[in-house]
């Protein structure tokens, strides 16, 4: 059995979404301060830590996309969900902020050799961080999926997909667009993957990534994990 991460790191400036708030760190308490707890002295360290039910690698729920009373939040979606089977789909040589074809996720999925089943994680790697990870153009440049592959991938009857990107699909309208599919589908998915293209050929895997149980709320960050063997 060999465990895969697939997260991203979460630190200071994290990169994040423009329409989030950054990622906070700083230090709260450090090993330089002694502490005296009767005849005790010791020391201990903390970090203190704002941001985003967005930050780093992250799952949304329902609730950030889909307005209609009873939209769940992430404390509301069943653990289930985040530990399913799983394929992972080439489309790395995909164009920066070309939006991805019910043709292309179909020649994917055929070159993969594997199927989609009911209740899949479907990992889509579409060369993001290998391309612009670190640069400028990693939040505006992104490729992603095209309304009508969001609608390829429920008509499959999968849980949820994921993506390196920000966003599931390119900057702008088409993004909103995407997230509107997943809630009219009943689908979520994963932004922010990380080292995809080590699932990328290697067959069904287990994938694990559990949010925190924030009340209410419209995302976590997970600890994405591929188990392969």
């Amino acid at each position: 059995m060999e465990l895969i991460d697939l997260s991203r790191e979460i630190f200071h400036r994290t990169q994040a979404h423009p329409s989030h708030p950054p990622v906070v760190m700083t230090v709260w308490g450090d090993h330089s301060e002694k502490k005296v707890a009767g005849a005790t002295t010791f020391t201990s360290k903390a970090l203190f830590m704002s941001m985003s039910d967005h930050a780093g690698t992250h799952v949304d729920a329902p609730v950030h996309f889909d307005p209609r009373p009873g939209a769940a939040s992430i404390d509301q979606v069943p653990l289930e969900k985040f530990y399913t089977e799983a394929i992972c789909l080439d489309l790395s040589h995909v164009p920066l902020k070309h939006a991805v074809t019910v043709a292309e996720m179909e020649a994917a999925l055929a070159a993969s050799g594997e199927e989609i089943r009911p209740g899949d994680t479907v990992l889509i790697h579409m060369g993001v961080n290998a391309r612009l990870l670190g640069k400028p153009g990693y939040l505006h440049d992104f490729p992603g999926l095209a309304v009508e592959s969001v609608h390829w991938l429920a008509d499959k009857g999968i849980g949820m997909f994921g993506v390196e990107a920000i966003s599931p699909a390119p900057e702008g309208e088409l993004n909103f667009r995407a997230h509107m599919a997943c809630a009219e589908r009943g689908i979520t998915h994963i932004e922010c993957l990380a080292n995809l293209e080590a699932v990328v050929g290697r067959g069904r895997f287990r994938f694990i990534g559990f949010p925190l149980k924030i009340r209410g709320g419209t995302a976590s960050p997970i600890r994405a994990v591929a188990v392969v063997g």
